[in-house]
């Protein structure tokens, strides 16, 4: 196929526990369109990986040593804001939710999730969707009722009127249902580049890093309605 290798999802994986590392990094390549470029054990050499290789995804633990996960999380978003970056931890304590999305993450997966499910998970992540295990969506929908903490840092500003076109509000939706540029594209029946354009703005408008935290923050400005998030 000629076509394959600009197929290809590049990823770096971040885990401590060497052992579960050898084994994901297995089961990851049988997968033909994934390829495991580099490899980290703590959160340092994480952000150092991150800045060296060129990325589709980073495949993140988050119980690390050094800086953290969480800490390495947010130093790859702000030099790479539009570096997916999936999270697989063993933890799942509600607070570390709102931590993981203020941080630029993408998605929440636990270990312990099928094989199948993980490589789903990569795939829809790399493509630019989110996905978040029940846990997360739990903890999200609460926060919006009221039940735990903001999910995106305070600002000391009025609540903003809502800024985006009619357009951007349709692409806006979509993207909190966790669909991909593609998936947009075809929905709508616009060009993925365009797609690509608007999401640009709406980040602009919005005042944040990525894709989630602008559906988080357009569901509790009133712009999104919030069961459009939870996939």
């Amino acid at each position: 196929m000629p076509n394959a290798q600009l197929l290809m999802t590049k990823i770096l994986l971040v885990e401590d526990d060497e052992l579960f590392r050898l084994g994901l990094r297995m089961r990851l390549q049988q997968e033909t369109s994934l390829e495991i470029v580099a490899e980290a054990e703590d959160g340092e050499q994480a952000v150092e990986l991150a800045n060296r290789y060129p990325l589709d995804l980073v495949l993140l633990d988050i119980g690390l040593p050094g800086i953290g996960g969480i800490e390495a999380c947010r130093q790859i978003k702000q030099k790479h804001p539009t570096l997916p970056i999936l999270v697989l931890t063993s933890r799942s304590e509600k607070p570390l939710i709102s931590r993981l999305i203020a941080a630029g993450a993408q998605g929440y997966c636990l270990k312990g999730i099928p094989a199948e499910s993980l490589i789903l998970a990569v795939r829809s992540v790399a493509a630019g969707a989110s996905w978040w295990d029940q846990t997360a969506t739990t903890e999200i929908r609460a926060a919006f009722e009221g039940n735990s903490t903001v999910l995106l840092p305070a600002k000391t500003e009025e609540p903003l009127e809502n800024p985006l076109t009619k357009r951007e509000q349709e692409i806006l939706a979509l993207v909190a249902q966790g669909k991909s540029n593609q998936e947009i594209a075809e929905i709508l029946y616009i060009a993925p580049g365009t797609v690509r354009v608007h999401v640009h703005a709406i980040l602009q408008k919005l005042e944040v890093r990525d894709r989630t935290q602008a559906a988080v923050l357009a569901i509790q400005k009133g712009l999104v309605a919030p069961e459009l998030l939870i996939n």
